[in-house]
């Protein structure tokens, strides 16, 4: 008769078998989704080239500007007194005025 007192590891019930295995399953397909997502980003990602902007842009006498966006082949400047001037991006030469009307 074997009178050894040490407990012996018991065998996990079916239902925490399979918990474990669908955790496990789980925990790899959401680092696999994490690793195909940063793959799309670094995929689409633009190669970071810079748009094209004027040394300077010279606003009209008494202007002050309080806003600047750009686009492909034009820079905009939103100006204190409601006026948008556009400019081309590549010479700085003043394309169009739009007044802002309230």
């Amino acid at each position: 008769m074997d009178m050894d007192d040490t407990p012996q590891p018991e065998a996990l019930p079916p239902n925490l078998k399979l918990l474990r295995v669908l955790v496990t399953v789980l925990m790899v397909t959401m680092i696999a989704g994490f690793l195909v997502i940063v793959a799309l980003f670094v995929i689409r990602m633009p190669g970071g080239g810079t748009l094209p902007l004027p040394e300077a842009v010279v606003l009209p006498e008494g202007a002050r500007a309080s806003a600047f966006t750009r686009g492909r082949d034009w820079v905009a400047v939103v100006t204190e007194d409601d006026r948008i001037l556009i400019y081309d991006a590549a010479t700085g030469a003043l394309r169009q005025t739009v007044k802002i009307t309230r």
